[in-house]
């Protein structure tokens, strides 16, 4: 095949990819909607039909991972905790390094059976972007401002909502609270110099308040952190985009169970434990760089098929109407047919461009840079 044609075959494709994407999630959007009529009435009900809505979004962008780039995702645990890993619920501590590690933390979910009610600590901005954050709506996601003084009751009101959720869980968290870039690190250290913390080579400095909070509402329900840090080997820098090409990247993902017990309750002293945790995590960051890998039992948890099946499911119910679309196109020349396909085949471009642009690194939140001139001013 010539690289015209390749390239007109996987415009093609990604188009269909978007299409299914966008149509799916707006419908699931939708029935999200009519299932509020069932919180006074049923609260309970009303939580597992959303797990099961959400679970039919968000498995769709990890089956491109999965299945469609065929990244190959390698968990170094340890075998004891490996096996209560979705029997219980967690708080899931993730590195912040990389375009997709929300997606490879969606594949450690997936694997275990808790992708459709899996929770995150996620900025206000994304509540309104539609299908993903519409659907973390309905997951009673916790949104904040990152303005800890107007953030930190809401906060904890949604975190205590979730005392009762009827589901097994995750709460997957970025302490970090914005990407690594060199900039943002530098800015991170200046900090840490400042209020005499220790340095760290590979992460930045963690946010301990909205930590404090979450292990604070959460103890008695939670059963243990899970210490993650995620890398990929070769040097690979991976990208949503490079996913929805095709491109198939190597994951190394370590997880250490932490029991909830471990973690202090005090505020201070349980922000002087997750400094501590950092560090040792610059450590692991630091051995991963030197060997290639984690200093834990390599484990390939078994792929499941729902993600494929999901998938598979919304294509043959929206491709008939789309390939009917071109059929009358074709037949009859109408403009006004023609005007039309044309609007969706943009509409569906530009909407999964600006979702793929939410997630990139050089457009990520300039959280740490704006405390910095706070600090200047």
């Amino acid at each position: 095949m010539d690289i015209v044609g390749f390239l007109k075959s996987q415009f093609i494709c990604h188009l269909l990819i978007c299409y299914i994407f966008i149509v799916s999630g707006l419908i699931i959007n939708f029935i999200q909607l009519f299932t509020l009529i069932l919180w006074p009435i049923n609260k309970q009900l009303f939580r597992r039909i959303n797990c099961r809505l959400a679970y039919c979004i968000s498995s769709q962008m990890v089956m491109l991972l999965e299945w469609w780039s065929g990244t190959d995702c390698t968990l170094y645990t340890d075998p004891e905790s490996y096996h209560k890993y979705g029997k219980e619920n967690a708080i899931v501590i993730l590195n912040h390094n990389f375009e997709i590690d929300f997606l490879c933390g969606w594949n450690f979910c997936e694997r275990f059976g808790v992708l459709g009610s899996s929770k995150v600590l996620a900025k206000k901005e994304l509540s309104y972007m539609p299908i993903i954050g519409w659907m973390w709506y309905f997951l009673e996601i916790v949104f904040c401002k990152r303005k800890w003084e107007e953030d930190r009751k809401t906060v904890m009101q949604k975190l205590l909502n979730l005392r009762d959720y009827p589901e097994n869980f995750w709460f997957l968290i970025h302490c970090e609270g914005t990407r690594f870039t060199e900039q943002k690190h530098q800015i991170s250290m200046q900090v840490a110099e400042a209020k005499g913390l220790p340095k760290l080579k590979y992460h930045l400095l963690p946010r301990t308040k909205g930590f404090a909070v979450t292990v604070q509402c959460l103890r008695n329900v939670v059963s243990a952190v899970y210490d993650s840090t995620l890398n990929f080997r070769n040097n690979e820098n991976p990208t949503l985009l490079g996913v929805l090409n095709g491109k198939k990247y190597h994951a190394d993902l370590y997880a250490g169970r932490i029991p909830l017990e471990e973690v202090p309750e005090d505020e201070q002293e349980c922000s002087n434990w997750l400094h501590k945790l950092y560090q040792e995590k610059d450590a692991f960051q630091e051995e991963y760089y030197r060997t290639g890998t984690y200093p834990a039992v390599p484990i390939v948890p078994p792929r499941r098929p729902w993600t494929l099946l999901n998938w598979l499911f919304w294509a043959l119910l929206l491709l008939y109407p789309l390939f009917k679309l071109l059929i009358n196109m074709i037949n009859s020349g109408s403009s006004l047919t023609l005007a039309s396909f044309a609007f969706v085949t943009v509409m569906a471009s530009v909407g999964v461009r600006w979702m793929i642009g939410v997630t990139e690194i050089n457009k990520g939140s300039t959280y740490g840079n704006n405390d910095n001139k706070q600090k200047q001013k």
